[in-house]
């Protein structure tokens, strides 16, 4: 997930190492020594299941924040999903360079995190990857804001999941400090397609920006049903 507002004293890693930010600052203690940390190694799945998921995404108008490391769009209300009957609203999306979770063996070059949260602040990501083809709207959207230094931009949040909703189901955490656990984690079994120029475009606003895999300890893991 993308950094909180006005974050300055930690930066990613390789991706690969662990990052140990708890050394620049002790509030993030919870980065090195929790044990429900994310991402994971979705590979490392221990059970299967279909997860119940109802979602309701369309055409928003939303703040594009720029900075370091972190493209993101906040969106109007009215957007959401339901999982384990209860209701999370969308808040904001963001994109990372390469995907932080790993599934079929790999990272892919792009992923966008959609942020939730119920009304007492129970926190839902879902998370999307994507593999170059063809080019994809919203993302094409995001790009030309951006380029063009605009503060707003608006395009179809449907553009950034999969029709088909299999979802890989675990908990963790945020991944980005002060990494709070809690965090009701869905990743898309399905992969979308963003173009190589967009994928290349975003990987220059937001260079290397996916921690390093985390422990699983134990958890479970949820793959879609085969």
């Amino acid at each position: 997930m993308a950094a909180p507002e006005g974050a300055v004293d930690w930066v990613y890693g390789d991706g690969e190492l662990p990052e140990k930010w708890s050394i620049t600052n002790q509030n993030y203690a919870t980065c090195d020594a929790g044990m429900m940390q994310s991402p994971i190694d979705l590979d490392s799945a221990n059970a299967q299941g279909d997860i119940a998921l109802a979602a309701s995404y369309g055409e928003t108008a939303g703040e594009l924040k720029l900075a370091p490391g972190k493209v993101q769009v906040v969106v109007d209300p009215g957007m959401g999903m339901i999982s384990g009957q209860r209701l999370f609203s969308l808040l904001q999306f963001h994109l990372h360079t390469p995907s932080e979770h790993r599934m079929n063996g790999q990272r892919y070059p792009l992923t966008a995190h959609l942020v939730h949260a119920t009304a007492t602040g129970e926190l839902a990501v879902l998370g999307t990857m994507f593999r170059p083809g063809a080019e994809n709207a919203a993302i094409a959207k995001i790009i030309e804001a951006a380029q063009d230094g605009a503060k707003q931009v608006t395009l179809d949040v449907q553009d950034l999941v999969p029709e088909d909703m299999r979802v890989y189901r675990y908990m963790g955490s945020l991944t980005t400090p002060p990494c709070t656990e809690g965090v009701n984690w869905h990743v898309a079994d399905t992969v979308l397609e963003a173009s190589p120029a967009q994928i290349a475009a975003l990987e220059q606003m937001l260079g290397q920006s996916a921690r390093s895999m985390q422990p699983l300890n134990k958890r479970l893991v949820v793959a879609p049903a085969e």
